[in-house]
């Protein structure tokens, strides 16, 4: 093996792995900002979503050096168990579960 394919290979890796964590940190992005986490429940369309998958490729750098919410797919929450996943786009908000009323 002569010395160009040595650094290929080398930087291949890296690039690899680089990619590896920025998908890593977009997820974590999705989780701490947007509240995606595993089987997370989304309202697009007045009906609530079972939050399957989200598209990190998706999100878009904004002005504000923020990123845009990420398409997501997901399954009808009272359908979870037998429904085929749907996409919902980035029209989607996440479903808060009702808090306590003050007292």
């Amino acid at each position: 093996m002569d010395y160009g394919d040595s650094v290929q290979k080398v930087l291949l890796r890296k690039i690899r792995k680089a990619e590896q964590d920025l998908i890593q940190l977009k997820l974590d992005y999705c989780r701490f900002v947007f509240g995606l986490t595993h089987r997370a429940k989304v309202l697009a369309g007045g009906v609530t979503y079972v939050v399957r998958s989200v598209d990190v490729d998706s999100m878009a750098n904004t002005d504000d050096g923020s990123f845009t919410p990420p398409e997501i797919t997901g399954t009808r929450a009272d359908e979870q168990d037998h429904a085929e996943p749907v996409a919902l786009g980035t029209d989607w908000v996440l479903d808060s579960p009702a808090r306590p009323a003050a007292r």
